[in-house]
């Protein structure tokens, strides 16, 4: 059972960060060249405590759907989604955040997952599943992290402007 650890740095106020990590459409632009879209429960702006997200997109070649409930959310530094319905065994994404000196924020991320089919699910995580959902989560932080420093966070459904 991999559990992913990524520490990413933002230079920006928690409270953006925080929000850009819920946020629905920054997934989106994160992942475009999955061509993941949300298609049922919440399909934009800010998932909130209780809500689900389905996603549609193409991974490793096979167009998937996954479904996940936010479980939990204490603004603004933590929350965590977990799946409900899809390819893995189980996951649970948990995200910390974490205030750092002049307006940036620690922002951490553990994925925690079993994949499916045993034996054969264990070897596919050694031999590529592992990196591959490592380079999503960088991907996704990275461009998160691009959002919040040049100020594109402003133009994003649900982001307030006022911070």
């Amino acid at each position: 059972m991999p559990q992913l650890h990524l520490n990413t740095t933002v230079n920006a106020p928690i409270e953006i960060v925080f929000d850009l990590a819920r946020s629905i459409d920054l997934h989106i632009l994160s992942l475009e060249h999955t061509n993941e879209k949300a298609v049922a429960g919440r399909t934009t702006g800010l998932v909130e405590n209780g809500e689900t997200v389905t996603w549609r997109a193409k991974h490793l070649g096979v167009t998937q759907e996954l479904t996940s409930l936010i479980t939990d959310v204490e603004p603004h530094h933590y929350f965590a989604d977990e799946l409900v319905k899809g390819a893995f065994k189980h996951f649970k994404h948990e995200h910390f955040f974490e205030k750092l000196g002049d307006d940036s924020t620690l922002m951490k991320d553990i994925f925690d997952y079993t994949s499916p089919l045993g034996i054969i699910g264990k070897l596919a995580d050694f031999l590529f599943l592992e990196k591959y959902m490592t380079q999503l989560l960088e991907q996704r932080n990275h461009t998160l992290k691009q959002v919040a420093e040049d100020g594109r966070w402003k133009k994003l459904p649900g982001m307030k402007s006022t911070f």
